[in-house]
């Protein structure tokens, strides 16, 4: 515990050495200068102007979250529990059975994290389920098992070790007869810039069950599962496809199977040592054999969003597509028109504000005369990728996206953009389940009321799976 000494607020680690608040603010202050410093030298490899306006202050915003998203590293679970056992009677020796602190199973259910997976440094969500049997009548405080699950979420992890983390601090911590944990996780998909760079039909979501036992839970065949799984029966849980501890094939993450592009070309060793600066700053060993090809495997999902090579080739053909297109059948009268929608055209961006990802859909409406053959479908799919394979935001993208279009098709277009973003769920807000939508009106659809309600209202209703 801390308390407060001559020179301000000291802290005890574990080790037993006293840390004061100013050297423990200036270690903070040092990790995060040297992660910033590595992000210059990423935004450099790819090309960016680490001057411009947009991404000026993203090194200090990469720092903050990743500081933040992986503090785990710095708590103890112990120390959660410890604080908060309670006494709590089970049921008196008259009675057949079991209840409160003796036997009585307790499930806390739909807790919500996100970690930051160590093959690749991008976050990923997961759903945590964990219950445990009380014994020798002590209860846990229902609010720590979720602080505890949340230790060891923020820092770099893989499911089932994470599964298997928070399982053994609990029953440390708690000595029940017995703890079980459950978790759904998702991870992106990696999207491949070149097999698909124009095909609207991508794998949005990795999705994979792992559970953990100790105790009575050890054997996933016993009766304590088959009471844990009835009170999950209405979260979608198959229990024939939760993987056991030390079942999970361990290329969970897209990363492992990503093939690197021949467009990246030969990946710089300046940004790869970048990222292992930063692996160090967060308090990891870079040499820890789960983490050898992470720096590599980072700097490759950054260079998908160089735009260099990108351009060349969506510029070719785009504009050739769009001449082909557009092909008259016979005289057009401009009043006679009407409205043509593509829907769920997927999309892949970077955030340039903290380099991480977000992906959804984008809508497109224009009016076109009859006699008019519609934008093909592919040229559309394509604008989309021009703009999204780029560090981005995504009013921007919505607005570009729909600039591109308008002067081919008589000025008139309607652009929605949804997507998740996965810095909404890794910084401090940690809004899962949320998504944005940005909308772009030229022409006459920002005066044309109705024209624009019809649009908007043909936007299925679930359009895309959100993390």
């Amino acid at each position: 515990m801390g308390h407060l000494g001559e020179s301000g607020f000291n802290c005890e680690l574990e080790n037993g050495v006293i840390m004061s608040c100013e050297e423990e603010c200036f270690e903070e202050e040092t990790n995060t200068a040297s992660i910033q410093y590595a992000v210059k030298v990423l935004l450099a490899g790819l090309g960016e102007d680490i001057k411009r306006e947009g991404i000026i202050k993203t090194p200090l915003r990469v720092a903050k979250a990743l500081c933040e998203g992986t503090r785990g590293y710095t708590q103890s679970a112990k120390e959660i529990v410890e604080g908060a056992l309670f006494p709590e009677a089970g049921l008196d020796n008259t009675k057949v059975g079991h209840a409160g602190g003796v036997g009585g199973l307790v499930i806390v259910r739909d807790l919500d994290f996100y970690s930051y997976c160590e093959s690749c440094m991008l976050p990923f969500h997961f759903k945590c389920h964990v219950g445990y049997v009380p014994s020798g009548q002590r209860v846990l405080g229902l609010s720590k098992l979720s602080r505890v699950a949340n230790v060891f979420a923020k820092r770099l992890q893989e499911p089932q070790r994470l599964a298997n983390e928070v399982c053994s601090a609990l029953h440390q911590g708690i000595q029940p007869a017995g703890v079980a944990i459950v978790l759904q996780c998702t991870h992106i998909h990696f999207p491949d810039t070149e097999s698909n760079f124009l095909d609207s039909k991508h794998e949005g979501l990795v999705e994979i069950l792992v559970s953990s036992g100790s105790g009575g839970f050890e054997n996933k065949d016993a009766d304590m599962w088959g009471d844990f799984f009835g009170l999950l029966k209405f979260r979608g849980i198959d229990k024939d496809k939760v993987h056991v501890m030390g079942s999970l094939d361990q290329c969970w993450c897209p990363s492992l199977s990503s093939k690197v592009s021949s467009k990246i070309g030969e990946i710089s060793p300046m940004m790869v040592t970048a990222v292992s600066s930063i692996l160090k700053s967060l308090g990891e060993d870079p040499t820890r054999k789960e983490l050898v090809g992470t720096p590599s495997r980072f700097v490759n999902w950054q260079m998908k969003f160089q735009c260099s090579d990108i351009d060349m080739k969506l510029n070719g053909s785009l504009w050739s597509g769009i001449d082909d297109s557009l092909n008259t059948n016979g005289e057009v009268s401009f009043n006679d028109k009407e409205v043509h929608s593509e829907l769920n055209l997927p999309f892949w961006s970077q955030c340039e504000h903290h380099l991480l990802p977000f992906h959804g859909v984008v809508h497109i409406g224009y009016f076109i005369s009859k006699g008019f053959d519609p934008i093909g479908k592919s040229v559309l799919q394509s604008i989309v990728h021009f703009y999204g394979f780029k560090l981005q935001v995504q009013e921007r993208l919505t607005k570009q996206i729909a600039e591109t279009i308008s002067p081919v098709i008589g000025g008139n277009v309607i652009v929605v953009v949804e997507a998740s973003h996965t810095c909404m769920i890794s910084r401090g807000i940690e809004k899962f389940g949320s998504n944005t939508a940005t909308i772009a009106v030229l022409g006459r659809f920002a005066t044309d009321l109705a024209a624009r309600t019809a649009f908007l209202e043909s936007i299925p209703s679930v359009t895309y799976m959100i993390v």
